[in-house]
């Protein structure tokens, strides 16, 4: 008989105190019955990581680790991003344990998947994805951005898993191979196919958050999705050049036209096509530059090696 494995549920927290106790609740609920039921070794552990929260996370997270020691916690010493403090703790539980599953707090995936999960690994799965199986929480803009998300990513080059956020099942060698990747713009959407094994999918149905608010509003969606595509491609630089191209050969082709036209007196000197024409240029090279700027800037930071996160506290 094969000994159980020892799991961490790996849990990024930031400014989670609405939600936490019920977190708490549900997920040691499920971890004490996987523990009974010989799926998990009594050494598993839930470890929250708090991502510099501003509100009484890190006390809830502290009162959980006192009263049950299945319960355990990392704090960093500020705010570094949902990435970041998801790689802190998958980091932080590598040596500890022979598995970890990693979700978000806010009660949206479904604990109950973790079994089937859990199944997938005892079968030889080195990498587990969880699935949503419908969008049917989401509004109809969130339903539509994030399908063309995917579909960017994709027709860019990036090998991403569709409808998956980070809910998702790592084994002890996936966690070796990811602690060798060392970049500092993390998206480990794109990070973890990348690392190979043995993969499967479980499907699982979203639910609402539970109580809070979402940390992921608009301008972190996008700024998600930029870090995402400049961090796995190239193309869009291609594109620059191709579009560039075609744009000059239009216009080159337009201006002889319209030039020909004044000639034969049709039209009048085509000083609105002109302008047009160089406010359309000025348009794509300033779009240019700031495509090139942001590879550039990406270049920057990771020349520079800073530590992607700083772990003050620990409940282990």
């Amino acid at each position: 008989m094969n000994k159980a494995p020892v799991l961490y549920i790996v849990v990024p927290c930031y400014n989670e105190e609405a939600v936490l106790p019920e977190t708490a609740k549900r997920l040691g609920k499920n971890l004490f019955t996987l523990i009974s039921a010989g799926k998990a070794a009594e050494e598993s552990r839930i470890l929250f990581v708090d991502d510099g929260s501003k509100d009484r996370t890190w006390k809830l997270i502290e009162a959980c680790h006192k009263t049950n020691p299945h319960f355990a916690g990392i704090s960093l010493s500020r705010n570094r991003g949902h990435q970041n403090a998801l790689l802190a703790g998958l980091m932080t539980a590598k040596g500890r344990c022979d598995v970890t599953i990693s979700m978000d707090a806010d009660l949206q995936d479904d604990i109950g998947a973790v079994d089937e999960m859990l199944e997938k690994y005892a079968e030889g799965c080195e990498i587990v994805y969880g699935v949503r199986s419908a969008r049917n929480t989401d509004t109809f803009f969130k339903k539509f951005t994030a399908h063309a998300f995917y579909r960017l990513m994709h027709g860019l080059g990036v090998q991403t898993v569709s409808d998956h956020a980070d809910y998702r099942l790592m084994g002890k060698k996936a966690l070796e191979a990811l602690s060798q990747f060392k970049e500092v713009n993390l998206f480990l959407r794109g990070i973890v196919p990348q690392l190979g094994y043995k993969t499967d999918i479980v499907y699982y149905e979203r639910a609402e958050r539970f109580a809070g608010e979402s940390k992921y509003p608009l301008k972190k969606m996008i700024s998600f999705a930029v870090d995402g595509i400049t961090s796995f491609s190239v193309r869009p630089i291609d594109w620059i050049v191709r579009i560039g191209m075609l744009i000059s050969f239009i216009c080159f082709l337009f201006l002889v036209i319209s030039w020909i036209r004044y000639g034969k007196g049709t039209v009048e000197a085509p000083y609105g096509v002109m302008i047009s024409s160089i406010y359309l240029v000025g348009g794509i090279l300033l779009t240019a530059v700031g495509i090139v700027g942001e590879y550039a800037g990406k270049t920057y930071m990771e020349t520079k090696r800073r530590p992607r996160y700083v772990i003050e506290k620990t409940l282990l």
